[in-house]
């Protein structure tokens, strides 16, 4: 695809959304409001503080040129639904809020932007929804401008639960995509993933092995899996050892701790099912997983290097007794 086609398909994009939620039409949702008179309406009625805004943050929140803004808020104040007061720390700014006019005027726009939003998800059913959602939050998180992400609140709140169908090809499109990006591997290593997923699968024994995908706002941001250990000449079980697997951290997720709850969840499990020790295999370049490993009280037990996914690597073999943990 060229950066024609690309761009070609982003308009395309565009041009399908903006009129499948009608924001062509000369009133916002049938109102007397404009998109962007609605969108000011719309901050000033969702204040996080309390005493109002102004007009320069308001600006810099919907990236608006300041004569532009200006005219706008002149046109609302003049219909007596935006009102600017003096601030009580600095005389010298107005903090705007919603006037009681105001605030009656935007409820049944709210009202009908629920409605039709409700009414594009009704479309669909639960399983569309959710890969709606995910879809609109991967969007956001990718052209979203580091300035924009660091601006936002830090955000634990993720749920651990098991695979479902589906979660499976998520990860090994995600390790393919990531340790393409981050560490040059190449399309061999999405298909070692892809291997790895298929016996996990195929395998499956729930009461020895588990999967666990991380999940916030209905978006997947990490995985891992705990395996029976087996040798790899002959494919035997190895007696009370387990194997951790698949474990990824999504970028816009790392900070969290995430990859430390994935990793203790895996100790837990291993132990009520009876497992004596966990070991693993990384390559000697991926830093931030071998910190989590060593916090956990992995030790390193052998080193080998090989050609793979394009590179000249080490492999490393890395083991835990679960016995020594508290």
């Amino acid at each position: 695809m060229t950066d024609l086609d690309r761009i070609e398909a982003v308009r395309r994009f565009n041009r399908f959304y903006t009129r499948r939620i009608g924001v062509l039409n000369e009133g916002l949702l049938d109102s007397p409001f404009s998109l962007t008179e609605g969108r000011i309406l719309f901050e000033l009625a969702h204040l996080e503080q309390a005493e109002g805004l102004t007009a320069t943050e308001l600006g810099r929140l919907l990236d608006l040129d300041a004569g532009y803004l200006s005219r706008l808020l002149r046109d609302l104040k003049e219909r007596d639904l935006v009102r600017a007061t003096r601030s009580a720390v600095d005389a010298r700014q107005s903090l705007l809020q919603l006037s009681p006019a105001g605030r009656k005027a935007f409820k049944p726009l709210e009202k009908r932007s629920q409605a039709q939003v409700g009414e594009l998800l009704e479309a669909l059913g639960e399983a569309q929804q959710t890969e709606l959602l995910q879809a609109f939050r991967r969007v956001q998180a990718l052209l979203e401008s580091p300035d924009e992400a660091a601006a936002k609140p830090a955000r634990g709140g993720f749920i651990l639960r098991s695979h479902r169908p589906g979660d499976l090809g998520w990860i090994v499109a995600r390790h393919g995509a990531l340790y393409a990006r981050e560490y040059q591997f190449d399309m061999r290593f999405e298909a070692l993933v892809a291997r790895i997923a298929a016996d996990f699968i195929e395998r499956f024994d729930a009461r020895r092995e588990a999967c666990w995908i991380a999940e916030r706002d209905g978006l997947n941001i990490g995985s891992v899996a705990l395996v029976q250990a087996r040798d790899e000449a002959s494919d035997a079980p190895i007696e009370g050892t387990a194997q951790l697997r698949l474990l990824l951290v999504e970028p816009s997720a790392r900070g969290l701790g995430l990859g430390d709850r994935l990793v203790a969840e895996c100790h837990r499990f291993a132990r009520e099912a009876g497992y004596r020790r966990v070991r693993l295999w990384t390559n000697s370049q991926l830093d931030a997983a071998k910190h989590i490993y060593r916090k956990a009280g992995y030790r390193l037990t052998g080193t080998e290097a090989f050609q793979g996914f394009g590179l000249d690597l080490i492999g490393e073999t890395w083991e835990l007794d679960l016995s020594a943990l508290p």
